[in-house]
C-alpha cells in the first residue's frame, strides 16, 4: 500500500457540492481517505479559465496501479460532467494525481509526480498543509520548501477548513 495524493477541484457549478461528491465517489472506488486538506479558493492558473476554483488535496492508501487510478478518476470527472474542450479551461471537476508514494512515472498519458506542481501555489498550499515534510522524489525538496520558493503569486486563500485535518 502506498500513499496516493490527489488534488480535486473546479470552477463551474456548485463548486463545494462537486468537491463533496467527488470525495464520496473517490472513497467508494479507492477506499477511505487518510487525510484531507482544507478547501482553498484560488485564482485560475495558466489557462483560459474564468472564475475562481475551489481545490482540495486528498490522501488515500492504495495498491492499485497508476493507470487503474487514472481510469477511475477520469470516470468520476465524466460523471461530474467534466467537458474537455479547451486545455486548462473551465471545468466542473478536475482530479489529478500529484504523488503516488515515491513513484516516478513518465508515460504519454500520465506523469508522476505531477509535472510543474512546484510552480503552482494552488497545489503547494494544500500540500504543505497536510504533508509539509514529504520530499518530492525528483526535486529532493519538501513541500514546505517548494512552497517557500514558489514564484507563483496568484491568490490562494482558505475557503473552508477541513474538519478531518488535526488542529483546525
Amino acid at each position: 500500500m502506498e500513499k496516493l495524493v490527489l488534488i480535486i477541484g473546479g470552477n463551474l457549478g456548485d463548486r463545494l457540492l462537486l468537491i463533496q461528491r467527488a470525495r464520496i465517489m473517490l472513497s467508494e472506488k479507492l477506499g477511505d481517505e487518510l487525510l484531507a486538506s482544507s478547501i482553498f479558493e484560488t485564482e485560475a492558473w495558466g489557462g483560459k479559465s474564468t472564475g475562481n476554483y475551489l481545490n482540495q488535496v486528498l490522501i488515500f492508501e492504495s495498491q492499485l496501479e497508476p493507470f487503474q487510478v487514472l481510469s477511475i478518476i477520469q470516470g468520476i470527472e465524466q460523471q461530474l460532467e467534466r467537458v474537455r474542450e479547451v486545455k486548462w479551461g473551465d471545468r466542473t471537476m478536475d482530479i489529478d494525481i500529484l504523488y503516488y508514494g515515491e513513484r516516478i512515472l513518465d508515460a504519454e498519458k500520465l506523469i508522476i509526480p505531477h509535472p510543474f506542481l512546484e510552480q503552482r501555489r494552488f497545489v503547494l498550499e494544500p500540500l504543505a498543509e497536510v504533508m509539509p515534510e514529504f520530499i518530492h522524489p525528483v526535486l529532493g525538496k519538501t513541500q514546505a520548501e517548494l512552497l517557500a520558493k514558489c514564484t507563483d503569486h496568484s491568490k490562494v486563500r482558505t475557503y473552508e477548513k477541513s474538519p478531518e485535518y488535526p488542529g483546525h
